[in-house]
């Protein structure tokens, strides 16, 4: 954990060098900020995971009528059965445990950064950090309440115990419409049937609950952490599922209907050639003089001679 340690201490001593230079440097805004920024900062780096991830994920439901096929053949023999779907997907070129890479990345991190308050609490340092920096961020307050403290060692602090709950209840919400998102809108028909359909359900109401109990005893800190890495997850997802959906999904629908919409909203409001000279300026017209009405007499005295005779 010694180099995690350091890593996340050099992005979270960074981050609150930054925050303090209009923030009291021992304040919890200063130090939650900082938090949020090291999120962000791992969130980022994680962006090429996340894609091979989508990119996985994607493979994975387009194969599974595939997968389905093999089920009905091989389905007497397990052995061959796992060893065809193996093959199958490396055919395909895709990993049925990418899906989780993201997640079991960012554990190691979760980890060190709840090590690290829970030791900044006993004022003991790791990484970079000085005792005084670790003094500051275990007595760090946000609304009155320490982010070092938990719900579960709250000592009856109504402030701790509220706020403690309002983290993991955005947490539970976070992952569980990020897991549903995914299910409802980026997923065929054929994919929602099956054993790997029905793990992704499990998936989507097991998940919020575990991390609902485990979130009890987590400091106030660290829900920051997860719950800003949730919502990161969300936005970003979304913004996938809506540019670059699996094809035969609500959200491909989706967005040919806006691209039709766009295709449309362009073709009508771009002129054409003739309408541009219609409607260009154009001189006036220079207005004819009509003659004056002249009397029979008149017309006599200005007719030729010739024609008078």
């Amino acid at each position: 954990m010694t180099p995690l340690y350091y890593a996340i201490s050099v992005v979270l001593t960074g981050f609150h060098k930054l925050f303090s230079t209009f923030l009291p440097e021992a304040s919890g805004a200063a130090w939650a900020l900082s938090i949020v920024g090291l999120t962000i900062t791992i969130r980022a780096a994680l962006i090429p995971l996340f894609v091979k991830q989508i990119k996985s994920s994607r493979n994975m439901q387009l194969l599974q009528p595939q997968v389905k096929e093999l089920q009905k053949k091989y389905g007497h023999d397990r052995e061959k059965l796992t060893q065809e779907t193996m093959k199958l997907y490396k055919e395909a070129g895709t990993n049925p445990f990418a899906s989780c890479l993201p997640i079991l990345l960012q554990m190691p991190i979760f980890l060190a950064l709840f090590r690290l308050l829970d030791l900044a609490a006993k004022e003991e340092t790791r990484g970079v950090l000085t005792h005084e920096q670790a003094l500051q961020f275990a007595h760090a307050e946000l609304f009155g309440v320490p982010i070092s403290a938990t719900f579960m060692k709250a000592d009856g602090v109504l402030g701790v115990q509220i706020m403690a709950l309002v983290l993991v209840l955005a947490m539970l919400v976070t992952t569980f419409f990020t897991q549903r998102q995914l299910m409802t809108q980026n997923m065929p028909k054929s994919a929602l049937e099956g054993p790997y359909a029905q793990q992704q359900k499990i998936l989507l109401y097991v998940l919020p609950v575990v991390f609902a109990v485990g979130g009890v005893a987590f400091p106030i800190g660290v829900l920051i952490y997860w719950t800003v890495s949730n919502l990161w997850t969300m936005g970003q997802q979304f913004y996938v599922i809506r540019n670059n959906p699996v094809p035969g999904t609500p959200a491909a629908e989706a967005k040919a209907k806006r691209d039709a919409l766009k295709a449309a909203r362009h073709g009508g409001s771009a002129p054409t050639t003739t309408v541009v000279e219609e409607q260009a300026p154009q001189a006036p017209a220079p207005t004819r003089q009509q003659p004056k009405k002249q009397t029979r007499e008149q017309r006599k005295k200005n007719r030729p001679q010739g024609e008078q005779k």
